[in-house]
């Protein structure tokens, strides 16, 4: 939208093609090493359909303001949650299946609406309903990422030809590269430090799309 003028409907059908390739190629090496629960994935994944196609069939409708401002909220959420540590594994459920299905709309809904995966939401319930391990939920979250935002992308068919292609394919390409050369450095940096480090550059994002977005545009 800033850099490449994109309207919010142009940079949400990029921006679901770039994030499935962005999670699918992270998800490849944790299928390899079988930290992927495919079941569970696609349980979610179903829940949240038809969420996704009912947030890709009204986006167009809805004004930019409130678009950028939900997505602005959604990633003030994102990033409050990588500041808060994981739940442990346990033997016993610690979630509602009730609370697994409104979790699972919430995901199918920004994955409709913001071109986002909604991984942040899918962690803690793969590990508090499933008793799954924090490292396949890890996988399994890249998992439902790839096919949630894949789903979103063909639910955006409509708007494929308003989307000047080469951009959002070469953003992707920058994001693998700069994804392997990063994960070749992050040994020398702890997970909290990157996670603290992530949440906070979301954090900037939200702010200044809710200055652009209110006080500015």
């Amino acid at each position: 939208i800033y850099i490449f003028e994109f309207n919010p409907v142009q940079a949400t059908t990029a921006a679901l093609l770039v994030v499935f390739i962005g999670a699918a190629s992270g998800a490849l090496p944790k299928l390899r090493k079988n930290e992927i629960l495919i079941k569970e994935a696609l349980v979610i994944w179903a829940i949240g359909l038809s969420t996704n196609f009912t947030g890709a069939y009204f986006l167009p409708q809805i004004p930019e303001k409130t678009i950028l401002t939900g997505f602005a909220l959604v990633l003030v959420v994102a990033g409050t949650s990588m500041l808060i540590p994981a739940p442990k594994e346990s033997s016993e459920r610690k979630v509602s299946p009730l609370a697994l299905i409104a979790i699972s709309l919430v995901i199918g809904a920004i994955t409709g609406l913001f071109g986002i995966g909604g991984g942040f939401l899918a962690i803690p319930i793969l590990i508090l309903f499933y008793n799954v391990a924090p490292a396949k939920a890890a996988g399994t979250s890249l998992f439902i990422i790839a096919i949630n935002t894949l789903t979103g992308f063909f639910a955006h068919y409509r708007h494929w030809d308003e989307v000047n292609w080469s951009i959002p394919l070469v953003v992707a390409l920058m994001a693998l590269v700069i994804s392997r050369l990063a994960s070749r450095h992050s040994s020398n940096i702890s997970p909290a430090t990157l996670k603290k480090a992530f949440a906070f550059f979301v954090f900037a994002i939200a702010t200044f799309t809710l200055v652009d977005t209110w006080l500015i545009s």
